[in-house]
């Protein structure tokens, strides 16, 4: 594998991405302590020629945690115990991410309320005052 394809024209050579395999943290017994298992992936967005501008824009301006100040992906993989698994859950983490910046949201179109559903509101507004008015106490004038 040779390259990450996020799309049919789209694809991120594996030059691009770098791993880093490190030692997991957590339960595992003995192969916890010998056997770097987990999985540490870093991809700089800005730096990667493979992608348009506008993903890129998209992707650096996302409130994601994932992502550093200075643009570079980072996603730690050790949910399994062996370090091709983690591999594979990083880059289809990083391939999730790359191919959510591809979908562009619709945008919303302001409706107006129409007047029979305003008036409809207000008659029934005016029948719930009604009703709270007929429980009032009635004064002796």
């Amino acid at each position: 594998m040779d390259t990450l394809d996020i799309s049919d024209n789209i694809r991120i050579p594996m030059s691009e991405i770098q791993t880093t395999a490190v030692r997991s943290q957590g339960a595992g017994g003995q192969n916890v302590n010998k056997v770097a298992t987990a999985i540490h992936l870093r991809f700089d967005i800005a730096h990667c020629d493979a992608l348009p501008a506008a993903i890129k824009n998209r992707l650096l301006s996302r409130p994601d945690h994932r992502i550093t100040a200075d643009g570079v992906v980072v996603i730690k993989s050790q949910a399994f115990r062996s370090q091709d698994r983690n591999r594979q859950a990083a880059f289809s983490r990083l391939s999730e991410l790359l191919h959510s910046a591809l979908r562009t949201r619709k945008r919303r179109i302001p409706t107006k309320v129409s007047k029979r559903a305003k008036q409809k509101r207000l008659d029934a507004k005016s029948k719930r005052g009604d009703l709270k008015r007929s429980r009032a106490k009635v004064s002796r004038d």
